[in-house]
């Protein structure tokens, strides 16, 4: 099964925190799932750094890929069809990254691995 991870996951599930619940932790390590990583969630985590809203153990171009490649994460471009589903969103949620994540899986016909409970607001299965 293919699943979109929300930002906090990933960074969770590389960083090892207990905040990522097992149920998810196991999603995502599971060999028989896809797990896909948003271009949303490397440009949310880029403006986190440069604000100093985030830190990482290494830079950004080099742990990010390094871990993407580690633990079999692959990248999910964003499309015109991506798009065009946030501009359809009502606003339960008013995070621009959010919103266009919960597009991509929407769109792609895929779960999102997130704690975000505002994700149930819409129609994309979110696992947790």
């Amino acid at each position: 099964m293919r699943l979109l991870l929300d930002t906090h996951s990933f960074l969770w599930f590389i960083s090892g925190s207990t905040s990522l619940s097992p149920t998810a932790r196991a999603l995502i390590e599971d060999a028989s799932n896809q797990p896909l990583l948003s271009v949303a969630s490397l440009w949310e985590m880029a403006i986190k750094l440069s604000l100093g809203k985030l830190s990482l153990a290494q830079p950004f171009e080099v742990l990010i890929p390094q871990q993407m490649r580690l633990n079999g994460i692959k990248l999910l471009g964003i499309e015109i069809e991506h798009t065009a589903a946030v501009s359809k969103l009502p606003f339960h949620h008013r995070d621009p990254f959010d919103r266009l994540l919960i597009a991509q899986a929407i769109v792609e016909q895929m779960p999102i691995v997130s704690a975000d409970t505002a994700f149930d607001t819409y129609p994309v299965k979110r696992l947790w």
